[in-house]
């Protein structure tokens, strides 16, 4: 099948414009999990008035609970789900509802996972970099807060060995087989 030159384009604006959104929503939606504040950190303030205006929108309609933000999950699904419909009708395919929500999820999925992998990578780098100044660098600061959370358990089982912390490893790996067991079987489940 030739595709025109123009809708390839087309899609692929598409794609980056709601793929940076949605990252970027991703992304706040982590952060406010885990609590990380904002007041202190100019790109933070940055990323939330850039995603404040819809969601300032929707916490009238969709409430928080328990410190989880259940109208970022909404936006998230609903963009991601608006970008498989417009990809999908460009090309000139047909999913019902149930396939696009379906491939928004595993999208989702997707992106939460490889937010952590790419987070643990870069914060491992940083580490061999400036191992002792996670607290003075913001950025190594922020990848360990994001970070924790998914590194702890691991830590509790597999203590350092001889200094050395393999916990970002098994991570990674755990991450790597979350991709392949959960997000690839539910994207062919779709097609």
């Amino acid at each position: 099948m030739v595709t025109n030159p123009l809708i390839t384009a087309l899609v692929f604006l598409i794609n980056v414009f709601f793929g940076t959104y949605i990252f970027l929503l991703m992304l706040r939606f982590l952060l406010q999990c885990i609590r990380v504040s904002v007041r202190h950190d100019a790109v933070l303030r940055v990323l939330w008035k850039i995603t404040d205006p819809p969601l300032l929108f929707l916490y009238n309609f969709i409430p928080g609970w328990r410190g989880i933000d259940f109208a970022a999950i909404a936006l998230m699904f609903g963009l991601e789900m608006l970008q498989i419909s417009l990809t999908a009708l460009l090309y000139g395919q047909y999913l019902n509802l149930f396939g696009i929500f379906i491939l928004a999820l595993t999208y989702l999925l997707s992106l939460l996972l490889n937010i952590y992998f790419y987070a643990i990578i870069i914060q491992v780098v940083l580490s061999w970099v400036t191992p002792y100044d996670n607290y003075n660098n913001p950025l190594s600061y922020l990848l360990s807060q994001l970070n924790e959370p998914v590194l702890r358990p691991a830590r509790r089982l597999i203590p350092p060995i001889q200094g050395f912390d393999i916990s970002p490893m098994v991570v990674i790996l755990g991450l790597q087989l979350l991709i392949i067991l959960v997000v690839e079987p539910l994207s062919r489940f779709v097609r």
